[in-house]
């Protein structure tokens, strides 16, 4: 019997990553799978990398990672010259070192898992089209069959919603392990999967496991974080002190005031009307 740990969007949470490693060390896994978004976030970037360097774990690129890559490349879209919407492929891109970089440039967009006692897995950061699209656990089976549409593999796992997910969908088991580093459910505390397989398929345990978030801010205080890049900046740590999606904000901008400039004035005014739920994809209304 195979056993495997899966990890997803530790997005340079570095506590929550040390969590996870100490609870995982009781399992006695066989293979370690990152299925993307190991950047952005967090401050721990160097330091988050390079563990994962270390562990020599299968890890894959996710639109975090494309963030850095793709910067200041034909291969990036013109908005993300806009320092004051846009500052996270700058920051990712003055704080990473450049030797982690060319590291990170060498990993996959997918992986296909093929271990002789338990069936083929399919692994992708969000969808086998791209980075950026997210398979809710509140979409249709068919929405989900066109997202998946010539994947073999029956078993399908993704990350990216930062949500948990054990799914039946047509032919394909679909998994997510949530997010190590930045839960979106409302709870404070990093979730992971363990994955068991057998000629019978594979069965998931998600584990969820408590961290200190006062490094983080502690860290951010310390880089000027805020000072230094803005309102984007601020959602960030808003993310983190919720557990919650916060940049509706920057929808809501784009809708109702777009020749305002983005500002903390502006997020404090919004903040005052309005909740994180009134702008977030309904698959995060949960544990309301």
């Amino acid at each position: 019997m195979t056993r495997l740990a899966v990890l997803s969007d530790i997005h340079a949470n570095l506590p929550a990553l040390e969590a996870v490693m100490q609870d995982m060390a009781k399992f006695n896994v066989d293979s370690v799978i990152v299925a993307g978004d190991v950047l952005n976030f967090g401050p721990f970037i160097n330091q988050t990398v390079e563990r994962l360097l270390d562990n020599r774990w299968a890890v894959l690129r996710g639109n975090a990672e494309i963030y850095l890559l793709d910067h200041g490349s034909t291969r990036a879209p013109q908005e993300w010259n806009d320092p004051v919407r846009y500052p996270v492929p700058l920051w990712l891109n003055r704080a990473l070192n450049p030797d982690l970089k060319n590291a990170i440039a060498t990993w996959p967009d997918a992986l296909s898992l093929r271990f002789s006692d338990a069936p083929p897995i399919r692994v992708v950061h969000a969808t086998p089209q791209n980075h950026w699209d997210s398979i809710y656990p509140t979409l249709t089976d068919e929405q989900i069959a066109e997202y998946l549409a010539g994947v073999e593999e029956e078993t399908f796992i993704t990350g990216h919603t930062h949500l948990p997910l054990d799914r039946q969908s047509g032919k394909w088991h679909l998994l997510n392990p949530g997010s190590v580093g930045v839960p979106l459910d409302g709870q404070f505390s990093a979730s992971y999967m363990l994955l068991q397989g057998d000629e019978h398929g594979w069965k998931p345990t998600f584990r969820r496991v408590a961290f200190d978030y006062a490094p983080i801010y502690q860290e951010f205080k310390r880089l000027g974080f805020v000072e230094e890049y803005g309102v984007v900046a601020q959602l960030i740590i808003e993310v983190f002190k919720t557990a919650r999606p916060q940049f509706g904000f920057l929808s809501w901008q784009e809708e109702n005031c777009p020749n305002e400039p983005l500002s903390l004035e502006l997020l404090a005014a919004f903040y005052k009307k309005h909740q994180w739920w009134e702008y977030a994809n309904p698959a995060y209304h949960i544990n309301l």
